[in-house]
């Protein structure tokens, strides 16, 4: 992996989790950066969200460093936006610069008020233990529930992209717990990384779910620095693009309790809209996710979620495939060896296609099966 020039990445342990591993990350650039950012859409959002939409406004999409806390959200608690501006200023006085150059991000538990102090005292060994070579260890520490860390990469004409997520529960994004940070060393103004952003995210993050909640947390980020003295060419934004979509995959393959990555395609709807609304309700459906789970080739309940999703089309205009074998035929069972289909089914991956005909439009999904690890994890999450 060759990472964006120009970035440093540190992890202590702050005394925020229960456990005693690493809960405290800082990436910074060495030079202030271009940044954009997308959050949650949920009403209730963490202390962090907010300052972050301030800072980023107020510098005009500045910024110089993120600073991440794993083991508690920093949301529905009578402090925590003095907790999240107090270890902001913390931050930038330390490094010298100002504090809307600073954007927090937490992620954990909701409604417990979280200690700044905590926060505040491990900078001094956070800024010490800054290293170029510390991406993994800042993927690895901000992960709550997931089992895994989450990192994908690309490079392109001359400049290199980097990414690091988190999130394996309480995932269905709209800007799940998810954070995200993608870093660049290209040239880009604010502006123009903005508008990337939202396209990157539009085919990744907003193609994914994991259980149908959007987090109070949501963020992601996108910086570039320009160390690496080259402006993105033509195929930058594609590669920016797959490295989001990666991102995104490795959540849902993660997600909590889950077995198995299931793959949703939609095509032949009246508009792209239209399909991304029948891969949402299909992905988000208990039933089609606890068949997959169960290897159970049941095709009815894809076409039931379809059918209530709100997007205009016929039964009689629709055919399921499961693993690439026709299942349903114009709204009506189709021929298939079932037990053949159940072991196909035993796979990691699944793939349904949702084909309706006469539109144009299309989407992609990500989501996993449901199985009984998820409620065993969320019934002590607090706990």
């Amino acid at each position: 992996m060759n990472l964006p020039l120009g970035y440093r990445y540190s992890a202590v342990y702050a005394g925020l989790r229960k456990a005693a591993k690493p809960d405290l990350v800082l990436i910074v650039s060495d030079t202030p950066a271009s940044a954009a950012a997308m959050f949650t859409t949920n009403r209730v959002q963490a202390a962090p969200v907010k300052l972050c939409r301030r800072h980023l406004a107020s510098s005009g999409g500045r910024v110089r460093a993120l600073l991440i806390n794993a083991g508690n959200a920093n949301c529905a608690t009578r402090t925590g936006d003095r907790v999240a501006a107090a270890t902001s200023r913390a931050l930038a006085k330390a490094l010298q610069c100002p504090v809307d150059h600073v954007l927090p991000s937490s992620t954990g538990v909701i409604g417990v008020e979280l200690d700044g102090s905590k926060i505040v005292n491990a900078l001094p060994e956070l800024i010490a233990g800054l290293a170029a070579e510390g991406f993994a260890a800042a993927a690895e520490s901000i992960m709550t529930t997931d089992t895994v860390p989450k990192t994908a990469w690309a490079e392109s004409e001359g400049v290199r992209i980097a990414g690091m997520t988190k999130g394996a529960g309480m995932i269905q994004p709209n800007m799940a717990t998810t954070l995200g940070y993608v870093l660049t060393d290209a040239v880009i103004a604010p502006a123009r990384l903005k508008t990337m952003l939202r396209r990157a995210v539009e085919r990744s993050y907003h193609r994914l779910s994991v259980d149908g909640d959007t987090s109070t947390n949501d963020t992601v980020a996108l910086m570039a620095n320009g160390a690496s003295g080259r402006p993105p060419g033509r195929k930058f934004e594609e590669a920016l693009a797959q490295v989001f979509e990666s991102l995104a995959q490795q959540i849902a393959r993660d997600g909590e309790g889950a077995r198995k990555l299931i793959h949703i395609e939609v095509t032949g709807a009246r508009t792209d809209a239209e399909a991304v609304r029948i891969a949402r309700a299909i992905a988000n459906s208990p039933l089609v996710k606890t068949a997959v789970a169960g290897s159970d080739p049941n095709w009815g309940r894809i076409l039931c979620a379809a059918g209530y999703s709100g997007a205009a089309f016929e039964p009689e205009q629709a055919d399921v495939y499961l693993q690439g074998v026709r299942v349903c035929r114009r709204g009506l069972a189709a021929r298939f060896d079932e037990a053949a289909m159940a072991g196909k089914l035993d796979a990691k991956d699944c793939r349904i296609q949702f084909v309706l005909a006469g539109g144009r439009g299309t989407a992609k999904f990500w989501t996993c099966d449901l199985t009984e690890g998820y409620i065993e994890i969320n019934g002590s999450y607090r706990t």
